[in-house]
């Protein structure tokens, strides 16, 4: 058995800490501060979102805002957009399912190992959190 105690993890602001990565899912802890947030975005894997404290507005382009409080759990399919604001410092926990998703750049990479090549581009505004 693996446990984590994501409430008292030192995780830096605005840095992701990959807590568990296998072969069919990724966990993800992230520490958001009051006033940041994910630009709208969309992940190849299925996305369940733990709020585990703070306050967060979920941004949905279908769907809408969604306040969210400790506790709240939200579930994305592969490739739906969304957007997440916290209101005050928020802790979140990110499951990606299936690790690696269809599509996901690493497998593509694997499949085709010539076609592999990096980027200096920095990350997007507000979204530059490598998950």
């Amino acid at each position: 058995m693996q446990s984590w105690a994501t409430g008292v993890m030192d995780v830096l602001p605005n840095r992701p800490e990959v807590i568990y990565s296998g072969a069919t899912t990724r966990a993800i802890v992230i520490n958001l501060p009051a006033g940041e947030r994910l630009s709208e975005h969309q992940v190849h894997e299925h996305t369940w979102l733990v709020l585990t404290e703070g306050q967060l507005e979920i941004v949905d382009p279908h769907d809408g805002t969604i306040a969210a409080g400790p506790g709240q759990v939200m579930h994305w399919d592969p490739n739906q957009r969304h957007e997440v604001r916290a209101i005050d410092d928020s802790r979140i926990l990110i499951l990606l399912t299936p690790w690696p998703g269809e599509g996901h750049p690493s497998e593509r990479a694997r499949a085709n190992p010539a076609a592999i090549c990096g980027s200096s581009r920095p990350p997007a505004p507000g979204h530059g959190l490598g998950i």
